[in-house]
């Protein structure tokens, strides 16, 4: 049957999408990659630009565990042993002991009770938060936090929605008293790092105002830290916000294997109750096929390499190529949002100078991503840079180097 009708109206909304510049666009494709050699870290070939090199400043494998051998060997051999996919949901043809294994693994990573592997992080918040909501629970966001929760608010019905101002403490508290004696349940949502500034939230303070307004719902104030970008990235030993501010008292955290860790898939770790209720009340972990045995196996290896005093090196390492991009893009005038995590913002605060420069980076072989108007704000414009632990103190000089050469 032809979709005569359909079809222009499909076509029209992409066409208003890219005239309002908010379209994605075509995708750059990967047709190789180089391994480091000498002083260079990886390189990238893409689909239709020849033998050029392209060096990778937009992704989120932090640690470059994605190209370690161990990883990839680890992947291979739990595919040999298991097959490549896993044939089904977990509750029809039962699980994998791999799936178990690196469950555990994440329980004893965060310290927690016990954990549930998901095929992605999106998929774990989504089905975490749902599931926990009921018609007497309130739900309480920062108004910065991932398109993930976002969603995952607009699909519960909760009695009440709350926004609360960017890491404001004060109006998150505000937020919660509004709510006492009208809620049984307070949910509080909040991204650990904030992916596109690089920013993270204070979970310490947040910690203490959900236990002062405990008492004041009878089913507690529940808090659920997203911290994909977080974990595996950030930290001494790669624990995330919750280890860099010092928290205790993170209620529910879900994190990535897709990042840092390099490999596929999303988890969420909590008491054992918790995960408990979650895997009878999850509809993307009951309906949705796991990550493949291969994958879980590389996770965890991944993370047995993260939880090692090799791991805390590479985080050092991480943190100091970092440093030497941030003082690199003050020595030549580029303002950004200094921190210690690898996601550093060039704020450009210019539509046309933010894209410009992004075609610029990719005509001299950098890779980035570019936030302009109306994706952002006006003022807001930026390209958010990421740096990874396989990139070289070269690498990083290159790039800035061929932004010192920008005139646009």
């Amino acid at each position: 049957m032809p979709l005569d009708r359909l079809n222009p109206v499909l076509e029209r909304h992409v066409a208003d999408l890219e005239s309002a510049g908010t379209a994605k666009g075509a995708e750059a494709v990967v047709v190789g990659v180089r391994r480091p050699e000498g002083d260079r870290g990886p390189r990238f070939l893409l689909e239709g630009e020849g033998d050029a090199e392209f060096i990778r400043m937009n992704s989120n494998s932090y640690l470059g565990l994605s190209l370690r051998d161990d990883v990839i060997e680890a992947e291979e051999e739990g595919s040999r042993r298991y097959g490549a996919g896993p044939g089904a949901v977990r509750f029809i043809s039962g699980t994998y002991d791999v799936h178990t294994r690196l469950e555990e693994r994440l329980a004893a990573f965060h310290g927690r009770g016990a954990a549930m592997a998901f095929s992605s992080a999106y998929a774990t918040i989504v089905s975490t938060m749902v599931p926990l909501v009921t018609k007497e629970t309130v739900l309480v966001s920062d108004e910065l936090n991932h398109n993930c929760i976002i969603n995952a608010m607009k699909l519960a019905r909760p009695a009440g929605k709350a926004v609360y101002a960017h890491n404001d403490v004060a109006d998150l508290e505000a937020k919660l008293q509004e709510w006492v004696g009208k809620a049984a349940r307070a949910i509080v949502c909040t991204d650990g790092i904030f992916s596109m500034r690089g920013d993270h939230a204070p979970l310490d303070e947040i910690v203490e105002v959900c236990r002062r307004f405990d008492a004041h719902f009878p089913e507690n104030v529940v808090l659920i830290v997203d911290d994909s970008h977080g974990v595996g990235a950030f930290g001494n030993t790669g624990r995330g916000v919750e280890e860099y501010v010092g928290a205790e008292g993170v209620d529910i955290l879900v994190g990535t294997l897709g990042k840092a860790f390099g490999v596929n898939g999303g988890y969420v770790v909590s008491d054992a109750s918790v995960i408990r209720f979650l895997r009878e009340n999850s509809p993307m972990y009951i309906y949705s096929n796991p990550i493949t045995p291969g994958e879980a196996n590389a996770c965890i290896r991944a993370i047995d390499v993260v939880d090692s005093e090799e791991g805390v090196a590479m985080l050092a390492r991480l943190r100091g190529l970092t440093k030497r991009f941030e003082e690199g893009l003050g020595r030549i005038g580029i303002e950004t949002i200094p921190g210690d995590h690898p996601v550093v913002p060039l704020m450009i605060r210019d539509t046309a100078r933010t894209k410009a420069m992004v075609r610029y980076l990719y005509d001299h072989g950098v890779l980035v991503t570019g936030l302009a108007y109306p994706v952002v704000p006006r003022g807001d414009e930026e390209i958010r840079c990421q740096v990874n632990a396989d990139h070289t103190e070269a690498d990083i000089d290159r790039v800035l180097e061929i932004l010192a050469g920008f005139e646009g």
